[in-house]
């Protein structure tokens, strides 16, 4: 089975979200912080780790362009400078579709590793 394809994409920058209206008439919204924080590119997804590596401190983060990828995908250019993840309408309808469960899951790798989705004072 194949996922479904978005039909409207907006970037809703005020409020730091993406909204995505698929064709099955599903619709989602989406903080950017997720969305980085679960981005499908290889220096997120690294090799060997299933959860792929902790991303903190990207509360504040907002995209500030998408790009068509074919008919197939979309980049999302975020305002920390990651550009890398192509997010496959399969990619999207997964991360919209488990919003829930790996929002949870990603709040209690922050909390395991000492973490917090806000920048520190002391880094740049």
């Amino acid at each position: 089975m194949t996922a479904p394809c978005p039909l409207d994409i907006k970037l809703l920058q005020k409020t730091r979200m993406l909204e995505i209206q698929f064709d099955n008439h599903e619709k989602f919204v989406l903080p950017c912080e997720y969305l980085r924080v679960f981005s499908p590119s290889a220096d997120v997804r690294t090799h060997g780790q299933s959860e792929g590596k902790l991303v903190a401190g990207k509360h504040d983060v907002n995209v500030i362009d998408i790009e068509a990828v074919g008919n197939y995908a979309i980049r999302l250019v975020f305002d920390d400078g990651h550009n890398t993840g192509i997010y496959s309408w399969e990619t999207l309808y997964d991360l919209a579709l488990h919003y829930a469960v790996y929002w949870q899951r990603y709040l209690e790798r922050l909390v395991a590793a000492n973490a917090s989705r806000f920048k520190s004072s002391s880094t740049n």
